[in-house]
């Protein structure tokens, strides 16, 4: 039993992705775990599963050097404490946002979830921002063999007031329908049926989706994956490295001889002992002499076949969002100066933005949740806080960099130990001992 039908069981909701949307992300989730559907293992049809790589270089631009600070009092340090526990996590969330098209950042009173699509169904929007939805969390009781479902359903009343509804049902296995049992009978006894929040002016979530208009279900508040567009080509992708490996494989240098010609020279007769051969001479049993010995070398279309590769590679990279050429075998590729990515990788630059506001926006939800949690259990006194959400250059090149801080020391606009600890891998103490020493206070 699906989560669909769950929502209505419970809460009567009718809500989720239409058919050919849920098939477009049930395909999508397969191809970017590496499981596409036109694998075909009988024909040598492999993955080499480019739809995660692609996800998890545009998670990799768009985490590049982050910093996000929380500022203001004792509210302020509690909340910047639970964005540091989540911080080696952001990447990762990314990459699955940009597989899945759609994550929610749900808040908790000690943390933040990260929830796939699979768990979770929008149900309200308002100014195209998401307002409510249905969460599913399941738990198996050893003891009692028994599958228990827990959905929580937030929503803004008519009135203003943010409701959180809690509804369970327990069954034989997690696919049956289950029968709706007390909260207080599951494994999330303590938590309440309905709990009704006044004030709030968002949800207690927030929302990452890829930037991209969703052109199968245009009312759809769901994102697609960053590569729904090139589906066909990944699997173009897939059938010529296949095609191209297997070709590889099979190129092998094979000798033909004679099996005449393979018995060792004084064996008695009736006492045939053939020698031992490498593994790319195969005995046959020749017509005539000119045929006691043969060699079949196949001849590798390598080069021919990457240029197909790579044409491919640049239809997918460019369907994804990225420049012309970003993704290249036997290539270096990439953003090298601020020159070329104004000439060339614009379009990459411009994916990394807009993949980074939406990271922004949902990280600015689940921390309002956040505020919103420690005010509610009074975790903190209540006070003002201010984010500040710094990104590294996806055009950074360390040597220009140094380059420019060492003008910096020379004209005297900068400290020689802030050079050493930037660079150098000084510590502060270490460098301004060091400077000191030798006659330099800057």
């Amino acid at each position: 039993m699906d989560l669909k039908e769950r929502a209505k069981q419970l809460y009567g909701i009718q809500a989720g992705p239409g058919g050919e949307l849920a098939g477009m992300l049930r395909r999508c989730a397969d191809a970017y775990r590496g499981a596409p559907d036109w694998v075909d293992r009988e024909a040598g049809i492999g993955t080499v599963n480019y739809a995660r790589a692609v996800c998890s270089e545009a998670a990799r631009l768009t985490c590049l050097a982050v910093r996000i600070g929380v500022s203001g009092g004792e509210r302020a340090r509690w909340l910047q404490e639970q964005i540091d526990r989540a911080y080696f996590q952001l990447r990762r969330w990314v990459e699955l946002g940009c597989a899945w098209g759609t994550v929610i950042l749900k808040a908790r009173e000690d943390g933040i979830d990260l929830v796939g699509p699979e768990r979770f169904i929008i149900t309200d929007t308002q100014g195209g921002r998401v307002t409510g939805a249905v969460f599913e969390d399941r738990a198996y009781d050893e003891a009692r063999q028994r599958y228990y479902t827990r959905l929580e359903y937030h929503r803004f009343l008519p009135d203003g007031r943010y409701m959180v509804s809690n509804r369970c049902t327990q069954g034989g296995s997690p696919y049956d329908r289950g029968r709706e049992v007390d909260i207080e009978a599951t494994p999330w006894a303590g938590l309440a049926e309905e709990t009704e929040i006044r004030g709030l002016r968002g949800p207690l979530f927030g929302v990452f989706r890829t930037p991209e208009a969703n052109h199968i279900e245009h009312d759809s508040p769901l994102g697609l994956p960053l590569f729904a567009g090139a589906m066909g080509e990944l699997r173009d992708l897939d059938i010529a490295y296949s095609r191209c490996a297997g070709e590889i494989y099979d190129s092998q240098r094979i000798s033909l001889v004679d099996e005449r010609l393979t018995e060792q020279i004084g064996t008695p007769l009736g006492r045939r002992r053939e020698m031992k051969l490498p593994r790319f001479v195969r005995r046959v049993f020749g017509a005539g002499p000119e045929e006691y010995y043969r060699e079949i070398d196949p001849a590798l279309h390598t080069q021919e076949r990457l240029a197909g590769i790579n044409a491919l590679l640049g239809q997918i990279g460019y369907k994804c969002g990225f420049s012309n050429g970003y993704f290249l075998f036997n290539e270096r590729s990439g953003v090298m100066t601020a020159t070329q990515v104004e000439a060339d990788d614009r379009r990459t630059v411009q994916l990394v933005k807009d993949l980074r506001d939406q990271l922004e926006d949902a990280l600015r939800g689940v921390i309002y949740a956040l505020d919103a949690f420690a005010q509610a259990e009074r975790i903190t006194p209540p006070g003002a806080y201010e984010m500040v959400f710094d990104f590294g250059d996806v055009t950074y090149n360390r040597e220009e960099d140094r380059n420019r801080w060492y003008r910096y020391v020379a004209d005297g606009r900068a400290p020689f130990w802030y050079y050493l600890t930037r660079f150098e891998g000084y510590s502060e103490q270490e460098a301004k001992a060091l400077t000191q020493e030798g006659g330099s206070g800057k």
